[in-house]
């Protein structure tokens, strides 16, 4: 039979297990609230909050792991009794959420866990599954948003490149009309021959150049045909093997033998592959490998381009379609290969992705639509014939 001070006892203990309870949940909420906390100290504040709400706080250690990244105590051992609740995402398990304790079993008639405290690590974990949802929701706005300003970064700079390239070109006509016919004149001294060669070649790359604007801001329009993306990298290779042998790279390819053929400019779709080969040569000054590797499928083709080379920091990488961006010495690059590579794959309506990171290389994966032909049965003619 209890006594009046057997019950009072009883009364008290649980109500400051749930007082410890609310506090958790409380603290969890606080961290949950902090807009600028990273994941990693809102999981390593939810592990070292656990254990205070435990009834055995001094013995008690957690361990939070996601995505297979592991947040622990500093007094986490491997755990003689424990209680694990899963972290699910989406319907994904995507870790858990475990507390127990390590050495001696805490003496109770009904073992070393509360229900309550099963109850409130489900509530934890559930908690914690909300608050990542909404920060990567939150991560995935961001790169949303910025992929947007940085499209609308492109095609400002486009309007404007493809403008200065159309008041560029009139001019640059006549100084190489004029040139042209000095060069035919028969009496011209020497010297002379010579500087209106440097005019010439001078204004053909300047040319060039208008020509890889008018291109980046789509003014000129891709003459399509059908073409196999496995011969377009051939040649290219072909056309830089010897410079890849000075270089000391090895080149490895991985061409997918059923590839389709697709609608595309095979010109452009060459220069594209000649602007990431060459700039994954320059990657790699000191040799190293290249692969390069293609894949079909039935709606789009695959090119990857993927070197051993330096690699990128991300202030660079979020730079690299911008025109005249370069970070090669001055006469080594215009800062226009990946810029215009851009604009022709987007003429394409096609996609080009580049990762990397610095010391670890670069990847260029490009991805173009298969144009599907649609057959339509003739239903007359099948019930006439």
């Amino acid at each position: 039979m209890k006594t009046v001070d057997d019950i009072n006892r009883e009364a008290q203990t649980d109500l400051r297990e749930r007082v410890k309870e609310l506090s958790c949940l409380y603290n969890i909420a606080h961290l949950a609230s902090q807009k600028d906390i990273t994941m990693s100290d809102m999981l390593k504040g939810v592990v070292e909050g656990l254990p205070s709400a435990w009834l055995y706080p001094e013995a008690a250690c957690a361990r939070v792991v996601l995505d297979g990244r592991s947040h622990c105590t500093n007094n986490y051992r491997r755990l003689c009794h424990r209680q694990t609740v899963p972290i699910v995402i989406n319907g994904k398990l995507r870790g858990y959420i475990e507390v127990g304790y390590s050495d001696k079993r805490p003496r109770r008639d009904h073992g070393p866990f509360l229900n309550e405290e099963r109850n409130l690590l489900e509530a934890v974990a559930k908690e914690v599954a909300i608050v990542i949802m909404r920060k990567e929701a939150e991560q995935d706005r961001s790169k949303l948003e910025e992929q947007l300003r940085h499209a609308d970064r492109l095609a400002t700079v486009g309007q404007l490149a493809a403008g200065v390239a159309h008041e560029l070109n009139e001019p640059l006509g006549h100084i190489l009309g004029f040139a042209q016919l000095a060069q035919k004149c028969p009496d011209l001294p020497t010297q002379a021959q010579a500087d209106i060669g440097k005019i010439l070649s001078t204004s053909l790359y300047a040319r060039e150049i208008i020509k890889k604007l008018l291109i980046f801001a789509r003014q000129i329009p891709p003459q399509k045909g059908k073409v196999n993306v496995n011969h377009l990298v051939t040649e290219v290779l072909n056309f830089l093997e010897s410079r890849c042998v000075s270089n000391g790279i090895n080149v490895v390819c991985g061409f997918s033998s059923n590839i389709p053929e697709i609608d595309a400019d095979g010109s452009q779709l060459k220069q594209v592959f000649v602007n990431l080969i060459v700039n994954a040569l320059q990657a790699m000054p000191d040799g190293g490998c290249l692969r390069i590797n293609t894949r079909g499928e039935s709606r789009k083709v695959s090119v990857v381009v993927e070197d051993t080379g330096v690699g990128m920091e991300q202030e660079i990488l979020d730079k690299i379609f911008t025109p005249f961006f370069t970070t090669k010495e001055i006469g080594l690059g215009t800062g226009l290969g990946l810029p215009v590579s851009h604009g022709i794959i987007a003429s394409h309506q096609g996609t080009i992705r580049v990762e990397s990171k610095a010391g670890k290389g670069t990847v260029c994966t490009i991805e173009l639509p298969v144009k599907r032909v649609r057959r339509y049965r003739n239903e007359a003619r099948d019930a006439l014939f």
